[in-house]
């Protein structure tokens, strides 16, 4: 007895008469016990849409603690864990008596404890009271509270906290944890000697650290293959291999995906554990690397933002932030998805999409690129040269300034503003005041996120969408099956939206793409700050940002060379582009001398603003019907009579349009008549032999 401690002794003693007195003598025990603390708090995890981990947050005291599925672990490491620590785990209540006895006997007969007799369920209650066992009390504390564990508790629950709680080296609890920091993988499957190196580090996680301590941690894997050889969980050749698999050297960094977004959800929805994204992991790993490079490749200073989503089922589905999170002289801590700058010529096509909706214009109607004075603004084109006359087509293909600028002049524009809320954009303007002709050339701030909803749009046949980043509750969007609801009243009707979609496929294509694969247009801010292109194809739109996020210039910077290239490399790593929807009813597809004479040449909007054409006639105003009319023509009751249209002043001959689709074309009478399909809201305009025009929006029933 001499050297025996005898505090010890004294306390197995006190067990071994508690558990010989049986179901009473327990029930009494169990009913003294305070219960546990079992809120466990875990890390706050960010899955992405298949249940993949992009992200996971360390709880308050700074340890990672990811919550643990029993049914998610690989059942080897489940069986050898047993095996090695607890075999009759499965029938004991909380404290095995016969290793208990063991212990004793040793404790007696050796001077110490050679094997162990603490359960998974005693390991489990130390955990959970962070208590001291050296002593005595501290000892039948931890049984207690095993015992009381066990009653009620099921062994399933009891295990799977052991393995949320059981330390790993460092600040790393539970075997999820550990997995992904010593082995770079969920434990969904383990091999023989990956599944031994777990079950062996809780029993001394800092002197076994893999990354300390490789030979200690060696040690001790190597001891748990042998005994579960011996009991027949592996056989002599599986454990051969296990030992000759060599031991992880350094601890891998913790999944870090779409940190920016993952970031801002945790701030919005704190008490959310489990937060499941829109996210495609892979596709954002793959993107994320991608800015990385295509950065690193543009200056030291220079970051990149990706922003992608399926436009059909309103989700995005990768957000690469920045071109490195902790790339601190790149400011990667800025989220530049959602910083405001100047969009450059991102806006035009909106702008001549409104140009075909009001019928100011058609693809092949020809515009002067001459140098032009709006009253004190004088735009100039970016390569400060002139192309003349041009197509309206080859006009925004070429992203000239000055047709866009005669064309926002002409829709005006606060209804250009007016529309990119539509699509969900939240345009700045400067000072906040009124919107003049400079936001089509950038004079707006605007985000990456704006950007691609305005895109998405377009891509959708002028039909808004709200992008969502988190899934519904079932996992599947917030529809049933997971189609993007419309957001509201449409940025484009059908017909405009297809003319620019139709008009940025045929753009000439970056160095590394093929044209007519994607219809895209880039823009380049004032003082080479920003770098833009955004794209769409029949189910995706992406958007890339490059420049400085402190808004420094980049000299030489521009969207077609430093976002194009980009934007190009993202549609690959999607995969095979989905074709654009065919046109829709409506498309007038013709030469520029083949169509309507109001329609051949744009006309200055300006000389029609101030009521003047040759021969001093006014501009064209529609006299019926009324703007904002309810027309009765008994539209879905049997036959429905014709609507009366009726121009005056103006030059004729007259052509009249219904949602951008020209209609009838009248040489020289005023009064016309068109047959409606259907009863809602058309929006009405007449252009005359000289480019003026008007416009009315009424209700048809």
């Amino acid at each position: 007895m001499k050297g025996v401690p005898i505090k010890r002794l004294a306390a197995l003693g006190v067990v071994l008469l508690l558990l010989a007195g049986g179901r009473a003598g327990l029930n009494a025990l169990i009913e003294i016990t305070p219960p546990p603390d079992m809120r466990i708090s875990t890390s706050t995890l960010m899955l992405d849409r298949d249940g993949r981990l992009l992200r996971a947050f360390t709880v308050a005291d700074g340890r990672w603690r990811l919550p643990v599925d029993l049914d998610a672990v690989d059942p080897t490491y489940v069986a050898m864990l047993l095996a090695y620590e607890d075999r009759r785990f499965a029938s004991h209540p909380g404290v095995d008596a016969l290793a208990l006895m063991r212990a004793g006997w040793q404790l007696l007969s050796r001077g110490g404890i050679r094997s162990g007799g603490s359960t998974l369920t005693m390991q489990l209650s130390r955990l959970l009271e962070t208590r001291s066992t050296r002593d005595t009390g501290g000892k039948l504390s931890q049984i207690r509270t095993a015992l009381w564990l066990e009653r009620r508790l099921d062994k399933d629950t009891i295990l799977q906290a052991y393995l949320t709680l059981a330390p790993y080296g460092g600040n790393l609890e539970g075997v999820r944890s550990a997995s992904l920091a010593w082995l770079g993988k969920e434990p969904r499957r383990l091999t023989p000697a990956e599944a031994a190196l777990l079950v062996a580090l809780p029993q001394s996680p800092e002197t076994r650290r893999p990354d300390r301590h490789p030979e200690a941690a060696r040690r001790a894997r190597d001891r748990v293959l042998e005994h579960v050889r011996l009991v027949g969980i592996i056989d002599a050749d599986e454990a051969a291999a296990a030992r000759a698999e060599p031991v992880p050297t350094a601890r891998l960094d913790a999944p870090l995906l779409a940190a920016h977004l993952t970031d801002r959800l945790r701030r919005a929805h704190p008490e959310r554990a489990v937060h499941r994204l829109t996210l495609d992991a892979g596709l954002q790993e793959r993107l994320e690397q991608l800015a990385r490079a295509r950065a690193a490749a543009l200056g030291p200073r220079v970051s990149m933002a990706v922003l992608v989503a399926d436009h059909g089922r309103g989700e995005i589905l990768a957000s690469v932030g920045s071109a490195g999170l902790f790339e601190t002289v790149r400011q990667g801590h800025v989220d530049m998805t959602r910083a405001v700058r100047s969009p450059g010529s991102a806006l035009k096509p909106l702008i001549y999409g409104l140009a075909f909706e009001d019928g100011r214009a058609h693809p092949e109607s020809l515009i002067e690129d001459r140098p032009s004075a709006f009253g004190s603004y004088v735009p100039a084109n970016f390569d400060l040269g002139f192309q003349g006359t041009v197509t309206v087509r080859r006009a925004l293909q070429l992203s000239l300034n000055i047709p866009a600028v005669k064309l926002l002049d002409a829709v005006g524009p606060a209804r250009l503003v007016a529309r990119m809320r539509r699509a969900g954009a939240q345009p700045v303007l400067p000072d906040l005041s009124p919107p003049g002709l400079a936001v089509g050339l950038g004079g707006v701030g605007v985000s990456l996120t704006d950007l691609v909803h305005i895109y998405a749009a377009i891509a959708r046949s002028g039909r808004p969408v709200i992008l969502r980043d988190t899934l519904g509750e079932q996992g599947a969007g917030s529809g049933s099956l997971g189609i993007a609801a419309d957001a509201g009243a449409p940025v484009l009707d059908a017909r405009a939206a297809w003319y620019v979609a139709s008009i940025l496929a045929g753009a000439p294509a970056p160095t590394n793409s093929a044209p007519g694969v994607l219809a895209f247009k880039t823009g380049t801010s004032y003082g080479y700050r920003d770098a833009w292109a955004i794209g769409f194809d029949g189910r995706h739109v992406a958007g890339v940002w490059v420049g400085r996020p402190d808004g420094a210039p980049v000299p030489g910077l521009a969207g077609i060379d430093a976002a194009a290239p980009v934007l190009v490399e993202v549609f690959a790593r999607l995969g095979p582009t989905t074709p654009l929807p065919p046109a829709p009813p409506g498309i007038l597809s013709t030469t520029s001398a083949e169509l309507p004479p109001p329609l051949r040449r744009v006309q200055d909007p300006r000389a029609a603003s101030r009521g003047q054409t040759l021969g001093g006639a006014q501009a064209p105003q529609i006299a019926y019907p009324p703007e904002g009319a309810r027309v009765e023509l008994g539209l879905g009751r049997g036959r429905a009579a014709d609507l009366v249209l009726r121009v005056r002043d103006g030059v004729p001959p007259f052509t009249w349009f219904v949602d951008g689709a020209p209609v009838v074309r009248e040489p020289y009478a005023r009064t016309t008549r068109w047959a409606p399909e259907g009863p809602g809201y058309v929006a009405i305009s007449v252009v005359d032999a000289r480019g003026g025009a008007a416009r009315v929006s009424v209700f048809l029933e």
